[in-house]
């Protein structure tokens, strides 16, 4: 029970900051299940989808009530994410089971990507004049969201941290990023979690997700995002390329000080 209040707090605390720049709480959540709930290799990773299929439908619901979900960005985003969350989940299962080359990657690939971006915020005229470049093309986005659907698949963290900062970064308001990212990471979780499902049924080892735990960091992520989500309008755009810039910079430093230690 102290496990389960556990995740349920840590999971709505984390959404409460995520939401509202379009990041999945599962990118935090993800070190919290493996170092301090102690959730195994590789069940942490459908247990993290698990948390983004229960959590999702609270900021999302705020979002389509102010009519900021759907459009061409989020089926792009969806479409491109579909196929490549299938294909992390087998690689996951049957090729690296360890997440010490993720977490390098992954921090080394957010560290600048975080830094450019809060530069480009703070300085936008000796950045280039905006806060932006030119938006990327429909294949751009398609391409990008394929290679992030597998790293979803692989670790279950949600396309959104990666994909948020880089389209933030080009010139997208964060008014349209924040929801597509979302809806994509929600979408994606859903066959992710199903795939592991099916697999955990083919092959020995612990992969099926931690249901009960699962669920209960989703609650709270459910609660917390909706707050997120509601948050948002009354947040600076400023404030949160900002704020997503800062998440990046800070989950770069977390995973690569876990996976150096």
């Amino acid at each position: 029970m102290e496990t389960h209040l556990l995740g349920f707090c840590a999971g709505a605390l984390i959404s409460v900051v995520t939401a509202p720049v379009g990041v999945s709480g599962a990118v935090f959540l993800l070190p919290v299940q493996l170092s301090v709930l102690h959730v195994p290799n590789p069940a942490v990773t459908p247990t993290n989808l698990l948390y983004n299929v229960v959590s999702g439908p609270g900021a999302l619901l705020r979002y389509r009530r102010r009519g900021q979900l759907g459009g061409r960005l989020s089926r792009l985003l969806v479409l491109g994410t579909l196929p490549g969350v299938v294909v992390g989940a087998v690689i996951r299962v049957f090729a690296i089971p360890g997440p010490q080359a993720f977490r390098l990657l992954v921090g080394a690939f957010l560290l600048p990507l975080g830094l450019w971006l809060l530069y480009r915020t703070l300085r936008p005229a000796v950045a280039g004049g905006g806060t932006g470049g030119a938006e990327p093309s429909d294949r751009s986005i398609s391409a990008m969201a394929a290679g992030v659907g597998v790293i979803g698949g692989i670790y279950g963290i949600g396309g959104g941290s990666i994909l948020g900062p880089i389209l933030a970064g080009r010139g997208m308001p964060m008014a349209r990023v924040a929801p597509a990212a979302l809806a994509s990471t929600f979408v994606t979780s859903i066959v992710g979690a199903l795939t592991y499902l099916v697999l955990s049924f083919v092959t020995s080892g612990d992969i099926a997700p931690h249901w009960t735990l699962g669920i209960a960091c989703g609650l709270g992520g459910l609660v917390g995002g909706y707050v997120g989500a509601r948050l948002q309008p009354r947040m600076p755009e400023r404030f949160l390329r900002l704020l997503l810039g800062a998440l990046a910079c800070a989950l770069a430093v977390l995973y690569l000080s876990d996976a150096l230690r």
